[in-house]
């Protein structure tokens, strides 16, 4: 990974330094950065039932909400100011958006959430608000003004149909151009305004709070359950294995949930389906004509194979998690653990038998493809 997508810093360091602690402000994170589609393909994309799409407008002291799909005409029809379409999951549909969300393998994967693309006419901005996990801004074309507030009053204005707070006093504030790059940590207050019209990639995480965690776990206790807290890291350090779930990412997650029932075993196995489970929108395509196992072991061993970019391959020890899926692959599991960690694999003569059923299952449920990554 070049240094420069943490401002000289090492993983380490900006992990040691900025992770949940402070912002950090990166000029030229990728030097020559250009966007990998139009605004035409993000409003194709904003048009399938599949994307989660918003889009935001400013009128005077008054916000506007709508939720996707929305048609190409309806989107062009838009003013020419003061609004925005955000398109959640784009790293699912555009392979060179899923390769970057990639650049932060440093974290684990169970970390990583996606990529939010947002498009901003002159003007355009979602409001001052604050997230509750960490997030990468990194700017594509355009410029956008960044403004932020540490963490403090969190009260949201009550006519908004959005989270916007009610108070926001800045402390900071830049102006972000192609291929500059802002690290958030949780709870930190931020307006971003386009001064141009503007495409801005938001890398966000996964960080379940407690009552979510616990609620997914006991569902048939929803009504009584009362959690407090949300999954934090502070003293992460770098991986090199990004699929694997550690025992700090599980710890902290049996935290979250102690004094539940259940024994820790089957708590910890809950905690890898569901921190391998795809958002509720997110739909797999099944192959058209599926090839049968043995054909899918010749293809595999002249082409390798790859996730789905939307698959999420989790394991801890010999178990695997795909798309909230429990699996063990015996004496295959190495092999798939290093697809996890890669996600792809170059082509190979000799797959393990379980290893080989287990990757036609999830081939003919469409998380994983035939050919190696590009």
């Amino acid at each position: 990974m070049p240094r420069t997508l943490l401002g000289g810093l090492t993983p380490a360091g900006f992990l040691g330094r900025h992770w949940q602690r402070r912002p950090l402000l990166v000029r030229g994170a990728i030097r020559g950065f250009r966007d990998p589609f139009t605004v035409a393909d993000l409003f194709r994309i904003a048009a399938s039932p599949a994307a989660e799409s918003r889009v935001v407008q400013r009128e005077g002291r008054r916000w506007r909400l709508a939720q996707g799909p929305f048609s190409g005409a309806a989107l062009r029809r838009m003013p020419p100011r003061r609004w925005t379409l955000l398109v959640q999951g784009v790293n699912h549909f555009v392979p060179a958006v899923d390769r970057l969300l990639r650049r932060f393998a440093f974290l684990p994967y169970a970390r990583l959430d996606d990529v939010m693309v947002s498009y901003a006419a002159p003007g355009g901005g979602v409001g001052p608000h604050a997230d509750s996990y960490d997030v990468f801004l990194l700017q594509g074309s355009g410029r956008r003004r960044w403004r932020i507030a540490p963490p403090g009053d969190v009260g949201l204005d009550p006519r908004a149909p959005l989270k916007i707070l009610a108070r926001f006093a800045p402390t900071a504030e830049w102006t972000l151009e192609p291929g500059d790059m802002l690290y958030l940590p949780p709870g930190w207050g931020h307006d971003g305004v386009a001064l141009d019209a503007c495409l801005t990639y938001s890398i966000g995480f996964r960080a379940p709070s407690a009552q979510e965690l616990a609620v997914a776990y006991l569902q048939s206790l929803e009504d009584r359950i009362a959690r407090r807290g949300r999954y934090r890291d502070p003293g992460i350090r770098p991986t090199r294995h990004p699929a694997r779930i550690g025992d700090d990412v599980m710890d902290r997650c049996l935290r979250l949930l102690r004094g539940l029932p259940g024994p820790r075993a089957e708590q910890a196995r809950f905690v890898g389906r569901y921190l391998s489970e795809p958002k509720p929108q997110v739909a797999f395509r099944r192959p058209t004509r599926p090839l049968a196992a043995a054909a899918f072991g010749r293809a595999i061993a002249r082409r390798g194979v790859r996730l789905a970019p939307a698959t999420i391959m989790l394991y801890r020890g010999g178990t695997l998690y795909v798309n909230g899926e429990e699996s063990t692959a015996g004496a295959g599991a190495g092999l798939l653990r290093r697809l996890a960690d890669r996600r792809a694999l170059a082509p190979a003569s000799r797959v393990h038998r379980e290893a080989a059923a287990l990757l036609h299952a999830w081939y003919l449920s469409g998380y994983v493809l035939p050919g190696a990554a590009d």
